[in-house]
């Protein structure tokens, strides 16, 4: 199996890599949980003025437990998916009440606090604690893949092999472990591109499968493409404005008037009441308080 030019993929990330706010020295642990909390299904580009905004707002896990809901919501702005709002503040109680306000370092403990799943746990146990542990994410997956497997994608994820053919790659040393992780991912954001890979910039061009191979196509399953425009999060979404862009409540009729399919829109409502972002007195709709 080919494996990775790991001493090229560092000098590229040393070159090229983005000053990202969270990669600077001393970032703590709570800091790079909530960029990567933040960070899933969004790009970093929107991610960066809102992850300050928390920090400046709530610099720790205390502060954060001890938010109303209503302010973690409108905090939370348009990133998206809005429950990982309240689940991170879930996870700052849980921090606080069962680890003394620390971000735990175990990957264990990690994934036993509300919102924190696979990926985030590791990439916290890496990215804060410097710990040896394989970091998996699509961008991963896909340089795996054609580096290595000389694929064109990546194919079903498998958390248990994903993970298996990544730890294979990471270098024995803890540091240089984890600057590959944070290389390898960056590679997959800026040049193996899903769509449009960049391989004359690429540093593992010379030893990649899938350049050997003459690039072949995908001949797998297609992954399909998530839309927005007129999905039940598309109207989630323009219903929760109404209140987060108010003072917080408004009459059933305020909400009738933001989608005209009454069926899709009761469904989106039903499910804002069903994930807490939602509250409901009569005719009346409510942040949390």
């Amino acid at each position: 199996m080919t494996s990775v030019d790991t001493p090229a993929l560092l000098s590229w990330f040393e070159r090229v890599g983005r000053p990202l706010p969270w990669r600077a020295q001393g970032t703590g642990a709570w800091e790079i949980l909530l960029c990567e909390v933040m960070s899933q299904q969004t790009p970093v580009a929107r991610v960066e003025p809102v992850w300050r905004a928390w920090l400046e707002r709530w610099p720790g896990p205390a502060e954060l437990a001890a938010a109303a809901p209503a302010d973690v919501i409108r905090m939370w702005g348009k990133l998206g998916y809005p429950r990982r709002a309240l689940r991170l503040r879930e996870c700052a109680l849980v921090v606080v009440d069962t680890h003394g306000g620390r971000v735990p370092h175990d990957v264990d403990e990690l994934l036993e606090l509300p919102g924190v799943g696979d990926y985030t746990a590791r990439a916290v146990a890496c990215f804060a604690y410097g710990q040896r542990v394989p970091v998996v994410d699509t961008n991963v997956r896909r340089v795996v893949a054609r580096a290595v497997r000389g694929e064109a994608e990546a194919g079903p994820p498998s958390a248990r092999r994903d993970l298996a053919a990544v730890e294979t790659l990471l270098p024995p040393d803890r540091e240089q472990a984890v600057a590959f992780s944070i290389a390898i991912m960056e590679l997959g954001a800026l040049v193996c591109t899903a769509r449009s890979p960049r391989c004359d910039d690429c540093p593992l061009a010379s030893s990649c499968a899938w350049v050997a191979a003459g690039r072949p196509d995908w001949d797998g399953p297609r992954r399909r493409v998530q839309t927005f425009a007129g999905t039940d999060r598309q109207v989630r979404g323009l219903l929760l404005d109404v209140l987060r862009d108010g003072d917080g409540t408004a009459p059933r009729a305020a909400l009738n008037a933001v989608w005209p399919d009454a069926v899709q829109r009761d469904r989106a409502l039903d499910s804002l009441l069903a994930d807490g972002l939602m509250v409901r007195a009569g005719d009346r709709y409510s942040l949390p308080a």
